[in-house]
């Protein structure tokens, strides 16, 4: 697919503008949103199709999006909200509820990342791994569920390709990951009598602040033909999970529920093709 001397491409990080508004009228909760990164750039896919808005974060509050959301005039409230907190939790998706009157969308994006060789990660580090990453997105899908749109409402959560294929020093992080997704198909399959559906995109290597040191630390590192083997149209941007969560969650996803959808990513070796299938003829006789 590849050549071995390829490079991985850039693609552009800006946000096209969307052909539809397939979320006029609906809610659509985003946990874990900041300036930039995957929160961040779901909030305006969102927006731009008409959704409205209720946004948590955590620390830092996202200034530069909520003054984009008021000078698009998107109605939005915004909420800090700690998922590892039952209490802040529940009153960040009451406060959705008696501000907007109904709750259309969930996207559990809240996540937090540690690297650590396998034998040297602590229990602090392993178990904060686990109530951000997935037991949070518990938490929220739990109390959201009394109120999510039955039929036609979606909890969604962003998982990533680490879930799905191994890479060392992140076995804690693919963990929590794996963990979502599980969750995720299995709810699924509990909630499919309500008209609910559930699932999960994966992305490979996006550029955001999160992954922002890995990527300064690979230049000049990694041979660029292992990272555009693994990444056959190059890395994405936050922008390009945001439109694949806008379809998945919309009306034109109806059919389609208990998925893991991976993007950007291919499991591939990279061995030189022609020496493992060189051209050889068949004896006669033997089928093809």
């Amino acid at each position: 697919m590849n050549e071995n001397n390829a490079k991985p491409v850039a693609i552009a990080s800006t946000a096209p503008p969307p052909n539809s508004r397939r979320f006029v009228g609906k809610v659509v909760m985003i946990s874990g949103v900041s300036d930039q990164g995957i929160g961040g750039a779901t909030a305006e896919r969102f927006a731009r199709e008409g959704a409205s808005l209720a946004i948590g974060y955590f620390g830092t509050t996202p200034q530069r999006l909520l003054r984009k959301l008021e000078r698009w005039n998107v109605p939005h409230w915004s909420m800090a909200c700690d998922v590892t907190s039952h209490a802040e939790v529940q009153s960040w998706v009451q406060g959705c509820v008696e501000r907007f009157g109904r709750l259309d969308v969930v996207i559990n994006n809240a996540g937090i990342e540690v690297a650590s060789r396998f034998e040297k990660i602590s229990d602090d580090d392993w178990q904060r791994l686990l109530d951000v990453n997935l037991t949070g997105a518990m938490r929220l899908t739990r109390a959201a569920l009394p109120h999510l749109t039955a039929p036609g409402g979606v909890i969604a959560g962003i998982a990533s390709t680490l879930a799905l294929a191994p890479c060392a020093g992140f076995p804690g992080y693919g963990a929590s990951k794996a963990g979502l997704i599980a969750m995720l198909q299995g709810l699924a399959v509990e909630l499919a009598p309500r008209g609910i559906r559930a699932l999960c995109v994966a992305p490979a290597l996006v550029p955001t602040p999160m992954t922002a040191h890995h990527i300064a630390r690979m230049d000049g590192k990694v041979d660029p033909a292992q990272m555009a083997g693994s990444h056959p149209l190059g890395l994405g941007s936050p922008h390009d999970v945001a439109a694949a969560l806008a379809f998945l969650t919309s009306d034109d996803a109806r059919w389609i529920t208990g998925v893991t959808v991976p993007m950007g990513w291919l499991p591939n070796y990279l061995l030189p093709l022609e020496e493992f299938l060189p051209e050889r003829k068949l004896p006669p006789g033997k089928p093809r």
